[in-house]
């Protein structure tokens, strides 16, 4: 959640492209919360209007899976579906949409996990999209606590399949995001020049 003392981030214009793109460029697109502690404390959605930007993200989010065999993509309801579709159209490869429960009118199997707000839900997949051996890789939009990626994790796992790595926008510093980082191959937008600022929720000195 935004701290008190968040102050709003300089963002390049929605549409600008900087002449020489360095790692993360994109990330000063991301808008600060604006709506109070309700809300996550950043919205990442604005750089996927950049075309460039959006095109940056995910070749930054796969360089470390060069070479690996990635046989499907799976996103996360709901914010993982924009990153895990884009992602699998670039690598040609299928998308797997896993879901919140209520939301699938076929036989799904079931995980419950407890969210970044502390709240216990369920998410579910179909059955009949991940065969033994299958090589998936897991696409969020962002890691928190690191609830909702296990439950993806465990979902997959359950039914045979193999998760080939985890990609998303920033993996937090908390104990879940370490725990997915210490467990399975794991990609993220972040710098590590940035990672204190992103650490802290405060993204003042960013300046791209």
């Amino acid at each position: 959640m935004m701290p008190e003392h968040m102050s709003p981030v300089a963002h390049l214009d929605l549409y600008q492209i900087p002449e020489k793109r360095s790692r993360g460029w994109y990330l000063s697109l991301m808008a600060p919360n604006e709506k109070g502690p309700s809300y996550a404390w950043l919205d990442p959605s604005r750089l996927y209007c950049n075309q460039q930007a959006l095109r940056d993200c995910i070749e930054d989010l796969l360089q470390p899976f060069q070479g690996d065999q990635i046989d499907l993509v799976a996103g996360i309801d709901a914010m993982g579906f924009i990153l895990g579709a884009a992602i699998a159209s670039h690598l040609g490869k299928g998308f797997l949409a896993i879901r919140k429960a209520g939301h699938l009118c076929v036989e799904a199997k079931s995980q419950t996990y407890v969210d970044y707000s502390g709240r216990e839900k369920v998410m579910e997949v179909r059955t009949d999209a991940i065969k033994p051996g299958l090589r998936i890789l897991l696409v969020d939009q962002w890691i928190e606590t690191g609830g909702t990626m296990r439950a993806a994790i465990k979902l997959v796992e359950d039914q045979g399949g193999i998760v080939a790595g985890v990609a998303t926008i920033c993996i937090e510093d908390s104990d879940g995001g370490k725990w997915v980082r210490g467990n399975y191959k794991c990609s993220d937008c972040v710098p590590e020049p940035l990672r204190s600022q992103f650490k802290e929720y405060f993204l003042e000195s960013i300046k791209m």
